[in-house]
């Protein structure tokens, strides 16, 4: 049986299944540092389950939400009310997106953010060593939100303490608060959203708490989305009409392979080589 730090932490399972058969279930797992993160970077993953008895969606919430802005209905909301409200809200949308399981570990961002808060990796390794996923989605390594960061970074953190047969095929990071859009078309990885348009605005638009507590993510969410389609290829016809980015994290699930710093270092020179290059042509 799971055991986690916070005697707060919880999982939920929208249809009621044993909690050891859902994780085992599990060929997708998403780990996000908020409520609503899920819904916003691991789309995909979301997707490519939803309606399927053999692929599954299990969704990870490190944090308690309780900083997040308000206004309107919510304005008022103490942090203690805003986390009540944000985990019902996570837990609507685990029902709509037939989730697997959705776990909240409950930590607060100082947690989280703090490198000798070593209770999130042994907690995140127990869930990935449980569920055994194909896939992992996270947070992109050039996030500008530093709790986002460092749940990529803990994430990395406890596969890396698993062994091999235990990590996934794939690692990848995902669009919140920095779009992808600026890696070199090689090395981005598309995430193609055209199935069930409507369970995916849907999932966004559930976090009343915040599109309607003064963050419209649900439509800068799905405008992303377009936004990124369309401007994909600037010489070719449209491949799909929704696209999120993601950056293959893989290579840190080797234990000789690159490190977190070196990984970015590496998207963000080739990005400057593009640019440079063109304008060295051009000029």
């Amino acid at each position: 049986m799971l055991t986690f730090a916070k005697s707060t932490s919880e999982v939920y399972v929208p249809d009621g299944v044993a909690v050891a058969d859902a994780l085992a279930r599990t060929t997708h797992l998403a780990i996000g540092a908020h409520q609503d993160d899920l819904e916003i970077m691991a789309a995909e993953g979301i997707l490519a389950c939803f309606g399927r008895s053999d692929a599954w969606f299990t969704g990870v919430v490190v944090t308690n939400g309780a900083g997040s802005p308000r206004e309107g209905l919510y304005a008022n909301y103490t942090d203690e009310d805003m986390q009540k409200v944000r985990r019902r809200e996570q837990k609507k949308a685990a029902v709509v997106g037939e989730y697997s399981a959705v776990l909240f570990l409950d930590y607060s961002s100082s947690e989280t953010k703090s490198p000798a808060c070593d209770e999130t990796v042994k907690d995140l390794a127990a869930v990935i060593d449980a569920a055994r996923p194909e896939v992992i989605y996270t947070h992109n390594l050039a996030d500008k939100h530093p709790t986002h960061v460092a749940v990529a970074l803990r994430t990395i953190a406890a596969i890396r303490s698993l062994p091999r047969e235990a990590r996934p095929k794939r690692l990848l990071g995902c669009e919140v608060w920095r779009d992808l859009d600026w890696l070199s078309d090689r090395d981005k990885v598309i995430f193609r959203l055209d199935e069930h348009e409507n369970i995916a605005t849907a999932l966004v638009g559930l976090f009343d708490s915040q599109v309607a507590g003064g963050k419209r993510y649900d439509l800068a969410t799905m405008g992303r989305r377009r936004a990124n389609a369309k401007y994909l290829d600037s010489h070719g016809t449209d491949t799909a009409q929704l696209v999120n980015f993601g950056m293959d994290l893989t290579p840190l699930l080797d234990d000789d392979g690159p490190s977190p710093v070196e990984l970015v270092a590496a998207h963000i020179q080739r990005f400057a080589d593009d640019v440079q290059s063109m304008l060295a042509t051009l000029g």
